[in-house]
């Protein structure tokens, strides 16, 4: 039998028993939950990539080191993340830029290399935009935080600040120092590597600037279970101009929602039917591959003369396809498509054209169509993934782009551009390719193919 007294100690001793044990417990889940991405010791698992900035560790902590004359650096992880929740601590110095680098990439293809992908800001400067979303090097601003300022009076200058970055599926958040700043949504970029960036210096007096990271750590698991909510509105791109887009005068082509602006190639109206709008994606349906027979060629209500021209487009298994461009929809009112300029869509692997044309490989994914050959070095997503195609035309000087390569150029009008022409099978065509402006106008050849994130820009 216990005293009152005894009772009352062995009560306290158990309920502390307790706590201590769920104390445990809980650190035990939070250290399943959290994986540690850097050692604190060394920077095994990192890389650098870019610039001639340099990194070293110390107690605990990354410091990265400006350089003079080198572009941005970036430390990466060698291993690459997709979904994840990631957190971290920085110290910058006040005259620095820097960010963190998320699902991002670096390609052979892609600018020699060039570092690309979301990066969460780090801005010590008045315009105070730390943990706004950039895109580095492609498309800049995503996310600023001029509409929210609690954000931005969360940075503490000449301290210690804590990241929190979601990337889940479309969607990233991030805090800063406990307070949402960011709500992106956007489909560009599934995964990459995560990157510590030391940002190019104009001033040779900058270089050793510092700036330093700790407690890095990432969750990839169960993710659903430790989301922050966020009273944001989220930032949406998709068939959006960006903030860097809609300064610089681009406009959309197709706003993602309804056919306004476009219209059958040989109609006034847009085609009752083989076409569809669905979740923001704009698609001719597969009617077993014949040129212009269901829907037929949509094409802008609008003429272009010089003009830069973007999209994002995704083939099916064997899929025909085209971007023209300077197109009259006067010239063949009979059977087939409108006659214009064309950037190839193309399923190589699979579909005969890739072998045909007037100049071997002249019908090939990106090359202009029985023309030129796209470079056959190029750079293809899979089947069923998004492509980005870029058509530049300035004073007859035409560049091709396949997802951040230029893959050929040529002079419009030239001698060699209308020699080409003569040899092909558009020598029918009285001033093929020639017309001061013309059309956009994309194709129905009887394959699916969806397109979306039309933007023009008039030069």
């Amino acid at each position: 039998m216990y005293s009152k007294n005894n009772y009352k100690k062995h009560l306290i001793k158990l309920f502390a028993l307790l706590v201590l044990f769920s104390g445990c417990q809980g650190v035990n889940n939070k250290d399943k939950s959290w994986e540690k991405i850097f050692d604190g010791k060394s920077l095994k698992g990192w890389s650098i990539k870019g610039g001639e900035a340099t990194y070293d560790v110390k107690d605990g902590i990354i410091t990265g080191t400006t350089v003079a004359n080198t572009p941005n650096t970036f430390l990466t992880t060698d291993k690459m993340y997709g979904d994840f929740i990631l957190e971290l601590d920085y110290l910058v110095d006040p005259s620095m830029n820097s960010g963190i680098q998320i699902r991002s990439n670096s390609f052979p293809h892609y600018q020699d290399g060039r570092v690309h992908g979301y990066q969460v800001e780090i801005d010590p400067s008045k315009r105070a935009w730390s943990c706004g979303i950039y895109d580095e090097g492609r498309r800049k601003w995503l996310a600023t935080l001029e509409d929210n300022p609690k954000a931005q009076k969360a940075f503490k200058q000449n301290e210690w600040n804590s990241y929190r970055i979601e990337a889940i599926g479309d969607t990233i958040k991030t805090w800063i120092n406990g307070m949402p700043a960011a709500h992106l949504i956007d489909e560009m970029t599934a995964s990459g590597f995560i990157g510590l960036q030391v940002h190019s210096i104009k001033k040779a007096d900058k270089a050793g600037t510092q700036i330093k990271w700790r407690n890095i750590r990432i969750m990839t698991e169960n993710l659903a279970d430790h989301t922050m909510k966020t009273p944001l509105i989220p930032i949406v791109t998709k068939n959006k101009l960006t903030q860097d887009e809609a300064k610089k005068g681009w406009k959309l082509l197709w706003d993602g929602e309804t056919t306004n602006g476009w219209r059958g190639a040989k109609l006034t109206t847009f085609p009752n039917d083989g076409w569809v709008i669905e979740n923001g994606e704009l698609s001719v349906l597969e009617n077993g591959g014949e040129e212009s027979a269901a829907g037929g060629d949509i094409v802008t209500n609008e003429e272009y003369e010089d003009f830069e021209l973007k999209l994002e487009f995704k083939i099916t298994e064997g899929a025909n396809s085209g971007i023209k461009y300077y197109v009259d929809t006067e010239i063949n009112k009979g059977p087939g498509s409108s006659i214009g300029l064309e950037y190839q869509i193309l399923d190589d692997a699979r579909h005969k054209d890739a072998k045909l044309g007037s100049h071997e490989g002249s019908r090939t994914l990106a090359s202009l169509y029985d023309l030129i050959k796209a470079d056959p070095d190029k750079f293809v997503n899979d089947i069923g993934e998004w492509n980005t195609a870029y058509i530049k035309s300035k004073d007859n000087q035409v560049e091709h782009w396949l997802n951040g390569q230029k893959v050929l150029s040529y002079e419009r009008k030239g001698d060699e551009f209308l020699k080409l022409v003569s040899e092909s099978k558009y020598a029918k065509w009285p001033n093929f390719g020639t017309l001061s402006k013309g059309q956009i106008l994309l194709q129905d050849h009887g394959n699916k193919v969806s397109f979306k994130n039309i933007k023009i820009r008039t030069l």
